[in-house]
């Protein structure tokens, strides 16, 4: 089966180790970032989403229209506009990238996070508007007839798009999320199903309960899996766990001299995911291969936050063991966000890339 490799677009240098040092969307080193992972194998970035961050849209179209190859995957928060408007937003945006969009879809993790914009549902409530909002958008993105809705979130009559999205049926759609709530709705709806970082007997147990979830919901299908790391690489093993703790240094200098953002607590996270991998990070510093987990630890659980450590072989290896799980899409972003997209497409995609090829090699030739 094929596998795919997921970046970050990310609108400035910032990150958990380096403070930005201009404006929140930088143009150029938007672009450069973007044009570094399509020059270095990556397959596609993601504009993630914040209350207080640039829209990730126009962002995504101003690199859709000055790239040739590079997917984009662009997140998007239900609350923050109406179906209708969201789906011609992203057909619109299939459109300038020539069929190169993927939309993410987020429910909100944190109450807090989402009453900034005017969001005051429970999470529970809140997974359920996005499976409805996915459900209008796909159709939107479909019926060239005039439908109506009337459901728990949304109500409109006699709507029909003249926007069309380039892919066939549609661009795909992903959804994240490890509650009984996310696996239903994202079970449902999602192409891909997006999971962080955890060891492989924990991530083995959340594939189950997405397929699970798919099979209730009366697919005949299962999403793909996706699964998010922050690798840490260098030429031999002791140079990569000397990086690697000088990293978690950092990300400790970066804490105590200022805050890492306004999403995300760094203790008692509500979101499941969050729980999950501080749940991991307790039990152990190093789990399977290269998973560590301190990086997790010191930023709260905060979205993709385990690193897998070691020399490329090594990572490429942790990562192929995910694959043999059956997850097809692989998330990555460093610390040192360019360098970290360039180092990682030239010395580790090649290696799992050509890995694959002989598993589906011998799988073909086993047949």
């Amino acid at each position: 089966m094929p596998v795919e490799f997921l970046g970050i677009a990310a609108t400035n240098e910032g990150s958990e180790v380096t403070p930005r040092s201009g404006v929140s969307f930088d143009k150029e080193y938007t672009l450069k970032l973007a044009r570094a992972h399509e020059d270095h194998g990556w397959d596609r970035v993601l504009f993630a989403y914040g209350s207080g961050s640039p829209d990730p849209s126009p962002a995504a179209a101003y690199i859709a229209a000055r790239t040739d190859t590079l997917q984009i995957l662009v997140a998007h928060r239900p609350n923050v506009s109406y179906p209708t408007f969201a789906a011609k937003t992203f057909a619109t945006l299939d459109r300038i990238s020539d069929g190169r969009l993927a939309v993410h879809f987020i429910s909100g993790g944190n109450d807090h996070e989402q009453q900034r914009e005017g969001d005051f549902l429970t999470k529970d409530e809140r997974y359920a508007r996005t499976r409805e909002a996915i459900q209008i958008i796909k159709k939107a993105w479909t019926s060239h007839e005039p439908f109506d809705h009337e459901g728990t979130h949304y109500r409109f009559n006699d709507f029909v798009s003249d926007t069309f999205p380039v892919q066939q049926p549609h661009p795909r759609v992903s959804f994240g999320g490890s509650s009984p709530a996310a696996y239903a709705a994202g079970g449902a709806e999602a192409d891909i199903y997006c999971l962080w970082g955890e060891p492989l007997a924990e991530t083995a147990e959340q594939i189950a309960a997405v397929q699970a979830a798919a099979k209730a919901a009366g697919r005949a299908d299962v999403p793909k899996i996706q699964v998010a790391f922050r690798p840490i690489i260098a030429p031999t093993e002791e140079l990569a766990w000397e990086k690697a703790h000088r990293t978690l240094d950092r990300i400790k200098a970066r804490r105590a001299g200022a805050p890492l953002g306004r999403r995300h607590p760094l203790r008692n996270p509500e979101n499941a995911g969050s729980r999950r991998l501080l749940a991991v990070a307790a039990q152990g510093e190093r789990h399977d291969r290269a998973l560590w987990t301190p990086t997790a630890a010191e930023t709260g659980g905060a979205g993709n936050s385990t690193a897998l450590v070691g020399t490329p072989e090594t990572v490429a290896q942790a990562l192929l063991d995910y694959y043999d799980l059956g997850v097809e899409v692989l998330s990555a972003r460093g610390y040192d966000l360019l360098d970290d997209a360039i180092d990682f497409g030239r010395h580790v995609i090649p290696i799992v890339r050509e890995e694959v090829a002989k598993r589906d090699a011998a799988r073909t030739g086993a047949a």
